[in-house]
């Protein structure tokens, strides 16, 4: 693997960062990622120094496109759908579930899947008011297909989690703030913010402290059958993947890109 794809570190202040550092592709996900994405969590989840985790895109203009089409493109059939798809919806629950605090920094546009990345952290910053996001699976004939719609039934009202869903829409941060999808939008033009330190500043100093309330959290989410939900969600995005409306849709959305 390409290791650029993605950069982790953990800083001085015990936050894990771990930034998808694809910006030719609007940070979008693919295979590798998907991996590298499932070493930290693992890796996170078994250090009791780390306070946090990050999740960021590279540049300011994405935080993440979701799926990458060009490499998803090729999935045809609803088995092969469901491969990916459980594939990603897996790693995104354990991220829901992780014991400790999980932040995704919206240094840029967030659609589809990225927003469904966003969803599984416990907290959503915008960097600047011009950042955007929406779940614009819809536009491409599929549901959220890793977990979201799942995951954002949970954590919203269901009026304001349906609307992010079934209008497809694209929201500003500042509408995204306003529906509480995002809890803050940062400043207006994303300078002078150190994020690592205003996050350190967010949070008490023990970790063990902080694993304590996450996992009284994710007790609670256990009572709901999350990861069944989710699993009927996969499998009914493998369904529409499979037909044609989907498949034209990306194929516009790829040739659109080309012109």
């Amino acid at each position: 693997m390409d290791t650029q794809k993605v950069i982790t570190y953990k800083d001085e202040n015990n936050i894990y960062w771990f930034q998808i550092n694809r910006p030719n592709t609007r940070n979008a996900i693919d295979y590798d990622v998907m991996n590298t994405l499932q070493e930290v969590i693992e890796t996170v989840k078994k250090d009791p120094s780390v306070r946090a985790l990050i999740i960021t895109g590279a540049g300011n203009k994405s935080f993440c496109s979701g799926g990458d089409l060009s490499v998803f493109h090729a999935l045809y059939t609803k088995e092969e759908a469901y491969h990916m798809l459980s594939k990603m919806a897996n790693i995104l629950y354990s991220l829901m579930v992780l014991p400790l605090p999980t932040y995704a920094i919206l240094n840029g546009t967030a659609i589809g899947g990225g927003c469904e990345i966003a969803t599984a952290c416990d907290y959503r910053w915008a960097t600047n008011k011009d950042v955007k996001l929406g779940f614009v699976q819809g536009n491409l004939g599929i549901t959220t297909g890793w977990g979201g719609a799942s995951m954002l039934f949970e954590k919203m009202p269901i009026p304001i989690a349906s609307r992010l869903l079934m209008s497809s829409k694209i929201f500003s941060a500042e509408e995204g703030e306003k529906l509480g999808f995002i809890q803050e939008v940062l400043n207006s033009n994303g300078d002078g913010i150190d994020i690592g330190e205003k996050i350190t500043n967010d949070l008490i100093t023990s970790p063990q402290v902080l694993r304590g309330y996450k996992e009284a959290l994710v007790s609670k989410w256990n009572q709901t059958n999350l990861k069944e939900r989710i699993q009927k969600e996969v499998e009914n995005c493998s369904v529409l993947w499979e037909m044609d409306e989907h498949h034209e849709a990306v194929a516009q959305f790829l040739q659109s890109k080309k012109k």
